[in-house]
């Protein structure tokens, strides 16, 4: 998976932190859903897609991964025991955990992933950050939680922004009715918005440093690497799988990551 975008973290204590951003390529899946379509609830074969999420595993060496079955909302899971199987959690977009040896896994087909580490506290987040999110402040109330529970200090946080809708195609016809105004600034174009900006904006709002904010600048859309629903809408009806987005902290707490 030579293409994936990957991100290291450095050794401290023993302890190794990464996240990968999965295209679809090198999975099994065929048809609509070639090939690494991690989705399992977009009509794929169930068989399909738990060797999908293998190859996930596989690649970044872990035993488990902690999934939500997502649905635009801000619920936040936390894990604090130890997995002894992968699980999928329903109705939260949000996850969180101080343990080791497991990733946090977002499905996406145009919304973002982002990705939270925080290097003092060893602590990482996932969050399923789409335009119905962002307008709920899905990225405050993550932040907010890795506070009040995990002694998070905001300044510390390490966060990035997966390939997802781009400002070239996040048209928005009905923004006036959709978005708040506060996002209004982030319209490139008449209709067209930048969510990638909008998405820095929320992070540095709730204390995240803006030297910590990476962008992978990527989109979903024009890239025919990626899963793509606004692509699918074109094509076949929006049916289309779902990339995905894992970090994971590895071995002891306690790492900092690599720019």
């Amino acid at each position: 998976m030579e293409n994936n975008i990957k991100g290291k973290f450095a050794a401290h204590n023993g302890a190794k932190c990464r996240y990968e951003m999965f295209d679809r390529q090198e999975g099994v899946s065929t048809g609509i859903f070639t090939s690494l379509n991690v989705g399992a609830y977009v009509g794929d074969e169930e068989e399909a897609v738990q060797e999908n999420r293998r190859r996930v595993r596989e690649s970044l060496g872990i035993p488990f991964l902690l999934s939500a079955k997502q649905v635009h909302g801000t619920g936040i899971y936390c894990l604090n025991k130890p997995l002894i199987e992968n699980t999928e959690i329903d109705g939260v977009d949000a996850l969180i955990t101080d343990l080791s040896d497991v990733g946090l896994m977002i499905q996406q087909a145009d919304c973002q992933a982002v990705l939270l580490f925080d290097p003092v506290k060893a602590v990482i987040a996932a969050i399923h950050c789409g335009w119905r999110g962002s307008v709920q402040g899905i990225l405050a109330k993550v932040i907010a939680n890795m506070v009040e529970n995990y002694g998070t200090v905001q300044a510390d946080l390490q966060a990035v922004i997966s390939p997802s809708l781009g400002p070239c195609c996040a048209e928005f016809v009905n923004y006036r009715r959709e978005l708040p105004e506060e996002f209004h600034q982030f319209m490139v174009r008449n209709n067209y918005f930048d969510f990638w900006q909008i998405s820095r904006f929320q992070l540095m709002t709730a204390g995240v440093s803006e030297k910590n904010i990476e962008t992978t600048s990527t989109c979903t859309c024009c890239s025919d690497n990626y899963f793509s629903y606004r692509r699918a809408t074109r094509l076949s009806g929006g049916v289309t799988g779902r990339n995905c987005s894992v970090i994971s902290l590895q071995e002891t707490p306690a790492c900092n990551m690599l720019r």
